[in-house]
């Protein structure tokens, strides 16, 4: 009796002990013939132990090679799969002044094994959350936010539009958000100024701007492949923006892909990245009814009133007087061949879905991100890089975006093989973000708080 007593004590002090955080800052945290998807190349290390430590990989090698310490928590990891965290470049976080709002969003992010964003919808409220993180006393991905976006609204005069940059470059933003509404006038005041200071700009291109003067002027990433169908869509140059859509969604249907290698070739030469948030293409801008995605079980994660927002804009898609299913089809057609094109002509793709955003809840849209580029062409592996690899290059985070002794401990332990099958994403057993290991059951039971509060 005693024996049952003592069993059902260690297994009620182990369950609750998994649904706590772990910090590696004091101690080991060793995975243990795990299958290490290291994504220097497309490979796979199995039957590997990996030691972390104080934020970093410690140790790395086949089972019963690598030493640790008596006191490390173990991780048994047999037939499971470790990667580097994934990371989400059009994130959004609520551009409020109210931080608590903000905790919810990382949480959703850190569940589905993203350990780095760039915010895309700035405040000042943002420099505060990011010190915050770094500083480890909140719990939330990497985090690099743009400042309040340049647009129609806010920006009109040339005038202001310098003063703006030099307002976010000393309040020390990461990088500059574009939003539509720039013209002629304002945008080359802006880029000369972000262009001396160093401050990098990202996001939509104006349609008074277009897409080839946003690549000369060196946009760090152009995001959604905005203007990328004006580009090649014959006459495009005489329409009205609103007659060629979000997008370019209205005239997309007959682009012409042998204009393609044009623009692949400038947006290579010139180094521009591209987030092609193709998520939020296929949910919103795709010919199927808003039923088939408010019944996906992320909804449970957001408020109502946002999810009939997303229905409203939806059906506002869906009954404008120049949409058609044909078309429709056609113009996702068109963006999956462009993510193809830039993939297969040496454009850096980066990992971003635009969450939350239409039918795009933030985290689990990347899960479906990842499978649209995969439908568009690219490998798994290839997929992942985007993520990864990319990210790191793009950030220039040397010691990121791969498995190896000396790289920071930002990892996502899987129950299948994603290289095989992409959808394996969505099975995570656990991730680690820095000096922390989020066990199955701690963000399981993050979750359950999340769905209640809604």
């Amino acid at each position: 009796m005693r024996t049952s007593i003592y069993i059902f004590f260690l297994f009620l002090v182990q369950s609750v002990f998994a649904q706590e955080l772990q910090s590696n800052s004091q101690h080991e945290i060793v995975f243990t013939s795990v299958n290490v998807i290291p994504m220097d190349t497309e490979r796979i290390l199995e039957n590997q132990t990996v030691v972390v430590k104080n934020g970093k990989i410690t140790a790395l090698g086949n089972d019963g090679k690598v030493k640790y310490s008596k006191d490390a928590q173990v991780i048994p990891a047999k037939g499971k799969y470790l990667t580097p965290g994934w990371s989400e470049m059009h994130a959004h976080v609520p551009p409020i002044d109210d931080i608590e709002p903000m905790k919810e969003v990382l949480i959703l992010y850190l569940a589905n094994g993203i350990t780095t964003i760039r915010g895309m919808l700035g405040h000042p409220k943002h420099l505060e959350l990011r010190s915050k993180i770094n500083s480890g006393e909140l719990l939330g991905p990497h985090f690099y936010p743009t400042g309040p976006s340049f647009n129609g609204q806010s920006v009109k005069t040339p005038e202001r539009g310098i003063e703006m940059v030099k307002e976010q470059k000393a309040a020390g933003y990461d990088f500059m958000k574009m939003h539509p509404g720039l013209t002629k006038e304002t945008f080359p005041p802006i880029v000369k100024t972000a262009n001396e200071l160093g401050m990098p700009f990202v996001g939509h291109v104006s349609f008074q701007v277009g897409v080839w003067k946003a690549i000369e002027a060196g946009y760090s990433s152009i995001d959604h492949m905005d203007g990328f169908i004006d580009a090649i869509t014959p006459g495009a140059d005489t329409l009205t923006e609103q007659q060629i859509g979000l997008f370019g969604a209205w005239i997309g249907y007959r682009a012409d892909m042998s204009k393609a290698p044009k623009l692949i070739a400038a947006l290579r030469d010139k180094q521009v990245s591209v987030v092609p948030t193709m998520a939020l293409g296929e949910r919103w801008q795709s010919p199927l009814p808003a039923e088939e995605y408010t019944k996906a079980p992320e909804m449970k994660y957001m408020k109502p009133e946002e999810i009939k927002n997303w229905v409203n804009a939806k059906n506002s898609y869906l009954n404008n007087p120049l949409f058609t299913k044909e078309h429709a089809a056609k113009y996702l057609e068109v963006r999956r061949k462009l993510i193809y094109e830039c993939q297969k002509g040496g454009v850096q793709i980066l990992l971003g879905s635009d969450g939350p955003q239409v039918f795009n809840v933030p985290g689990f849209s990347i899960q479906h991100e990842m499978n649209y580029l995969v439908n568009a062409g690219l490998t798994p592996y290839e997929t992942l890089k985007t993520g990864t690899v990319n990210v790191a290059s793009y950030l220039k985070k040397t010691d990121s975006g791969t498995i190896k002794t000396g790289n920071v401990s930002d990892l996502v332990l899987l129950s299948g093989n994603p290289l095989r099958d992409i959808s394996q994403t969505k099975n995570i057993e656990g991730v680690m973000i820095g000096t922390q290991w989020l066990s199955k059951e701690f963000i399981q039971k993050e979750l359950k708080k999340l769905e209640k509060s809604k």
